[in-house]
């Protein structure tokens, strides 16, 4: 059984994470006024705010955030000393939280979790999927799965699948305006941009016998989601950059043409990100080996 203390540091942990009383007392399966008493009983025992309320939101005040970095490590100490003294490192077992993109963790993760606690019926996995990165180390992640190389010397990354990106557009969009010859014939095309974090937008950089070369493109449709952009393209608005994993049964079929195949893009390898911790738990270690060998195999 869980002390009250690691109860406590499990809700503000939680409650930073969701980023509102309403949203950690859904996770908690209690009431907003248990959650709101819970968050106030605790400030009032430490002596000092630690979040700033507002209607529908909170945020950390500097004493939450102080407070938020110590719970998450100690949290992390606790859990690997339960992994070290228990037979949960020779049998996958316990809690395993997930992070993982928007429409991958959806149509991917998803049902990849689904077979792994089958196999492994003692795992308890908690999945929750964001369109920006997060920080494992604060937000009590074991793992994120993430498209391209994250910015953090604090993590290790396994890749678990390589994956070119294209330059792709309709047929009846290439029949219609025709098919670009260089690189500086998109400018005068109808691009479709996907947003993605704080990349730039409309700028793409292709390699070319290790020569670099930037466009800026222009275009009247955009989203951050990669299934919208791309159900664009199938429509024939445009041209885009799409990842082979997202685009292959589409080129396959004929429903999407590459454009300009001789110019390389930056490539979207898919990663499976984790703390850097000497000892991993057994249910950790069996997750990403169990992604290594889903991705392994050949697609059907």
């Amino acid at each position: 059984m869980k002390t009250e203390t690691a109860s406590e540091l499990e809700f503000f942990v939680l409650l930073a994470r969701h980023g509102s009383l309403s949203a950690a007392a859904r996770a908690l399966d209690i009431t907003p006024p248990a959650a709101s008493k819970r968050l106030a009983q605790m400030e009032q025992r430490l002596g000092v705010q630690l979040v700033q309320r507002t209607t529908r939101s909170i945020s950390l005040t500097s004493e939450g955030e102080a407070y938020l970095r110590h719970a998450a490590r100690i949290l992390a100490e606790i859990r690997e000393m339960e992994d070290a003294v228990s037979s949960g490192r020779d049998a996958p077992r316990g809690l395993l939280r997930v992070n993982a993109t928007l429409g991958f963790g959806r149509t991917t993760v998803a049902p990849l979790i689904s077979q792994f606690v089958k196999r492994h019926p003692e795992v308890e996995v908690q999945v929750e999927v964001t369109d920006r990165p997060v920080d494992l180390v604060e937000s009590g992640f074991d793992l994120a799965i993430r498209f391209g190389t994250l910015p953090d010397r604090r993590l290790n990354a396994r890749r678990i699948l390589s994956n070119r990106r294209f330059l792709c557009a309709s047929p009846k969009y290439l029949e219609r305006y025709g098919t670009p010859k260089t690189l500086a014939d998109l400018a005068s095309h109808r691009c479709i941009i996907h947003r993605q974090n704080d990349d730039a937008y409309g700028i793409w950089r292709f390699s070319r016998r290790d020569h670099t070369e930037v466009v800026k493109v222009h275009g009247s449709l955009s989203s951050n989601d990669g299934d919208i952009v791309l159900g664009w393209a199938l429509d024939g608005h445009g041209i885009l950059i799409r990842s082979e994993w997202d685009a292959a049964r589409f080129l396959e079929s004929g429903r999407l043409r590459r454009v300009l195949p001789e110019f390389e893009l930056p490539s979207a390898d898919l990663f499976v990100y984790y703390a850097s911790r000497a000892k991993q738990p057994a249910r950790t270690r069996a997750f990403i080996d169990f992604l290594v060998e889903h991705f392994k195999k050949p697609a059907k």
